[in-house]
């Protein structure tokens, strides 16, 4: 019985990691785009909302494609999503290397790449992650988001790097080629045994079962879905409306890029263990509460980052670092419990994608905000407001939900 028990908890630990190198994976793609910015923006000479639309369109193309994800996902299962996707990436960033238009940028790094993303990303990953873990959800769902943090600390300073060695074009083509390498791993995976869950599960699926639970379209009736929807959207703008400027920012105010990307991948690193933790908090204290610490410390964090030039010791750099990495991507497991809970059954995949189409827009509605408020004003303290407004509008939402357990 202990040898079934180790061998099942070994089956779901590799779910969990495979779903969080492949979350990895798509939000690097896409968070490592801060650090193609200012050299895109200086050989290319695309003023700054310009330069940000690229990555505005990712996040959308992320969000608006996350439905779509759930739904191929739950209907033809992984092989066939994980695969398009990541061929998706190797195709757009391929071609980015040789590109030098804006709109050939928006189509290949936005459209494409932001597919790819969305393929691999979120939407199939909760829907998978939800099957393998009953008790301590939360805690799994977080490490899944974890890919966000874990990306960002790989691809951002790789991504520095190889600019800095081979120029950007090369290192658009040197990324392109590992994601060729991963589609052709992915077709070889179990990826039926993946889908259907851990034995026992209440959220385990098996096609010989058929259907159970609410559809898409009857999720799309209930209220509680759209107030999750505002809360990933209201939440995604906080964050990448700071995170897309952070390291252009961070250079305006005398650190060279590469330190400039070293601080970005750290608040990235810190991203993995702050929503590990907040899925271990919020398993145990309730989900309001430490959502609204969480919101907490992203306020912190952009008013530090605003206050950094009348600081000479680096004490605001490290709260920045600090408070936005543990609150960067905390609140989207938290938010995915509850919907795991309420919404299960065959349809979880394409329900979660279309609340992550919320999230998508938010963060490219609030990525382009940033970058045209710079240029209206010429500064970076609007668009950090507007971000910190965004957080307390969160905050009191996720109070206004209704109680930590849905069912």
């Amino acid at each position: 019985m202990a040898l079934i028990s180790g061998r099942a908890m070994a089956a779901s630990l590799g779910v969990l990691a495979l779903c969080l190198g492949m979350t990895a994976l798509g939000r690097g793609a896409g968070e490592s785009y801060a650090v193609f910015l200012l050299p895109l923006s200086g050989d290319l000479g695309w003023d700054r909302s310009s330069a940000t639309s690229v990555y505005s369109i990712f996040m959308a193309a992320t969000g608006f494609f996350a439905p779509l994800a759930g739904y191929l996902f739950d209907r033809f299962g992984g092989r066939l999503v994980y695969a398009v996707g990541l061929a998706a990436l190797g195709a757009g960033y391929f071609a980015a290397g040789s590109l030098s238009e804006l709109w050939h940028f928006q189509l290949s790094i936005g459209v494409f790449c932001g597919f790819g993303a969305a393929l691999i990303g979120l939407a199939p990953a909760q829907a998978v992650v939800s099957r393998w873990f009953d008790k301590g959800l939360a805690t799994a769902l977080a490490m899944t988001y974890g890919g966000l943090g874990v990306g960002t600390l790989i691809m951002a300073p790789l991504a520095e790097y190889l600019i800095a060695e081979r120029g950007w074009r090369l290192a658009y083509e040197w990324y392109a080629s590992v994601f060729a390498l991963l589609c052709l791993f992915v077709l070889f995976l179990p990826w039926g045994r993946i889908a259907e869950g851990a034995d026992g599960n209440p959220r385990r699926y098996s096609r010989s079962l058929g259907k159970s639970g609410p559809t898409l379209r009857a999720a799309l009736k209930i209220p509680a879905f759209w107030m999750f929807f505002v809360i990933f959207f209201v939440t995604a703008m906080s964050i990448y409306g700071v995170s897309l400027q952070s390291v252009a920012y961070l250079v305006s105010e005398g650190m060279s890029e590469r330190q400039a990307a070293f601080a970005f991948g750290t608040a990235g690193m810190l991203s993995f263990f702050g929503m590990t933790l907040t899925g271990m908090a919020a398993d145990r204290f309730g989900h309001r509460i430490v959502a609204t610490g969480s919101y907490g410390l992203t306020v912190i964090a952009i008013g530090a980052l605003y206050l950094l030039p009348s600081d000479r010791t680096g004490t605001l750099l490290v709260v920045y670092i600090v408070c936005f990495g543990l609150s960067m991507g905390a609140r989207g497991p938290i938010i995915t419990t509850l919907m795991a809970r309420r919404f299960s059954g065959s349809g979880i995949g394409a329900i979660l994608g279309a609340a992550n189409f919320g999230q998508g827009i938010g963060a490219a509605f609030g990525a382009f905000l940033s970058g045209f408020l710079f240029d209206l004003s010429g500064g970076y303290g609007t668009g950090f407001a507007v971000c910190t407004a965004a957080a307390i509008i969160g905050a009191g939402l996720f109070w206004a939900v209704g109680a930590d357990n849905p069912d």
